[in-house]
């Protein structure tokens, strides 16, 4: 099995963000989980996939995991 991680250079580039901003993100709890390895700062694919799943959203109003919850449900709301 290969698992592919990204470092939060790698990271802050696929998503358009400062690497001060996945910083701070892990400082506050937010943000998709991490590992620390020897110092090294990694993310695994599988969890930026599923954090970025868990963000999608069909309107500015849907409350938090509103769109998770839909898509487990089979498209029922």
């Amino acid at each position: 099995m290969t698992i592919k991680h990204l470092n939060q250079r790698q990271l802050a580039d696929r998503w358009d963000l400062s690497e001060a901003s996945l910083e701070r993100w892990r400082t506050e709890g937010i943000g998709p989980v991490f590992m620390k390895l020897q110092g090294r700062v990694l993310y695994r694919a599988e969890d930026i996939e599923s954090f970025e799943n868990e963000s999608l959203r069909k309107s500015t109003s849907e409350r938090f995991g509103a769109a998770v919850d839909t898509v487990t449900a089979g498209g029922a709301a």
